[in-house]
């Protein structure tokens, strides 16, 4: 049966949903009136290359292995295997940060006071609703990715025009001098933001593993993605001049910076804190779910190949879903969310958590331009969309992305100096070394199941055993 299909909306729709990352827009306010310069300067050099790039390959191989089949394809089984744990690692990391945001506001929009307990049973069924969510058929989950999309502008939408309004009304809560719109290359802590930006543009890939849940896909994913990407910078941009206008950059809390902004407007008891708080925690949800889709295809995808651990290759009977993979993302950021209870309640939890996640999510993406080079001059299968460089503009437009995916997580997870904002960073720098330890001890364990499955293959008379196939202990 071919089930339902994405209309040219939905997917549009889930561009915005994917990509534009509202829990990020506080972070990325944090680095002051430069975000401006930065927004533009890296849509220029880093959004337009990597939307070209996923557009020409997310059309000329529509599977849904997306990321690790293009990587995996170009550079072999080695690399395949890194991004995919890159790639996935990242997603708990990701949901744990998230999940801290609920308990804090719901309590601030509530009124309400929870134990450590509470909180964690609030994260926890945070986390396994959006595992269950992922089980199901993406097309199946439209609604979800759609009612997101538009919850997401909205938010954005109206924290922007509140800013605009009450700068009118009484001044920018920041000095808006034209010195401070300038980058300061010389604070490293606002280079450490960058990261965010980066982070924010991220995800147009994501997409294209919803290829099967296309009416079209070589038509609809390149129109999506420039103009999803046009929307989404359109929208954190007027975002980032409503936070900018209503709270001082040094007070910004990175969590809750939005609705802290609203606040800062309208007053805490307005109606409008309200509803601005419970449509955050939505779009957190909704975001959190479309991007399973894609993190659970890949993974499956990898460990079918052999090139990640066994458990993340069993699939749903009924419908195929990649539930092994949803299932060891639901037990990773439980496990991460359980640290709390050792560890203390702590206001830096969120950042932390999603620090690491921005980490390996850059990461993921290294491998992609240098894919696409080779795949360019070795595969002459034909482009429907074809990115408009060539020559040395190509080598320019991919190393760009690639020196500023290194710079941004080094600025992220590495101490550059010895004051006590960096060296604050050493913990994160040791989670990201343990977790990348783990990611190469996996690629050896799987690469030995791997050979094995092979060696058992050549060794079979009857290769068509489906017993002797990548599915087998998917079954």
């Amino acid at each position: 049966m071919a089930g339902k299909k994405f209309s040219f909306i939905d997917v549009i729709l889930s561009v915005i949903c994917v990509v534009f990352v509202a829990e990020a827009a506080a972070p990325a306010a944090a680095i002051g009136n430069a975000q401006f310069f930065w927004w533009i300067f890296l849509i220029i050099t880093f959004l337009l290359p990597y939307g070209m790039v996923v557009a020409e390959l997310g059309t000329t191989y529509d599977s849904d292995g997306g990321l690790y089949d293009w990587v995996r394809d170009a550079l072999g089984d080695k690399w395949g295997s890194r991004v995919a744990w890159y790639y996935w690692i990242n997603f708990p990391l990701w949901i744990a940060s998230c999940a801290t945001l609920f308990p804090d506001i719901i309590g601030f929009v509530t009124g309400m006071e929870f134990t450590i307990w509470g909180t964690l049973a609030i994260e926890l069924a945070f986390v396994w609703i959006v595992v269950l969510m992922a089980t199901s058929k993406v097309s199946d989950s439209a609604w979800v990715l759609n009612g997101g999309a538009i919850l997401k502008v909205a938010i954005a939408v109206v924290v922007g025009c509140l800013g605009i309004w009450y700068a009118t009304a009484n001044g920018f809560a920041n000095d808006m001098s034209p010195a401070t719109f300038l980058p300061d290359l010389t604070n490293v802590s606002a280079l450490t933001f960058l990261s965010i930006i980066l982070f924010n543009f991220m995800g147009f890939e994501v997409v294209t593993t919803f290829a099967d849940s296309m009416a079209n896909p070589r038509r609809d994913i390149p129109i999506a993605i420039v103009a999803g990407g046009i929307t989404i910078a359109a929208v954190y941009i007027l975002c980032g001049i409503g936070i900018g206008a209503a709270v001082p950059t040094e007070s910004l809390n990175l969590d809750s910076g939005i609705v802290d902004a609203v606040v800062a407007m309208v007053g805490e008891g307005s109606p409008l804190v309200s509803l601005v708080g419970a449509a955050f925690l939505v779009t957190l949800f909704a975001n959190m779910v479309s991007w399973s889709f894609g993190i659970n295809s890949v993974a499956c995808k990898a460990a079918e190949e052999g090139n990640m651990p066994r458990p993340f290759a069993l699939r749903s009977r009924a419908n195929s879903m990649p539930n092994g993979s949803a299932l060891m993302t639901g037990i990773v950021a439980s496990l991460v969310l359980l640290l709390q209870v050792p560890l203390g309640e702590d206001s830096e939890v969120f950042w932390i958590f999603f620090s690491m996640n921005v980490v390996f999510l850059l990461l993921s993406y290294l491998p992609m331009f240098p894919a696409f080079a080779r795949l360019r001059a070795t595969d002459s299968r034909e482009r429907v969309f074809r990115a408009p460089f060539k020559g040395k503009l190509l080598a320019v437009m991919l190393a760009l992305p690639v020196a500023e995916i290194v710079l941004a997580a080094a600025a992220t997870a590495v101490p550059l100096n010895d004051t006590p904002d960096e060296l604050a960073k050493l913990p994160l720098l040791a989670g990201v070394l343990i977790l990348l330890a783990a990611g190469e001890a996996q690629r050896l364990l799987s690469r030995k199941r791997q050979l094995a499955r092979r060696q058992a293959a050549s060794a079979d008379p009857a290769p068509d055993d489906p017993d002797s196939g990548p599915m087998a202990f998917s079954q």
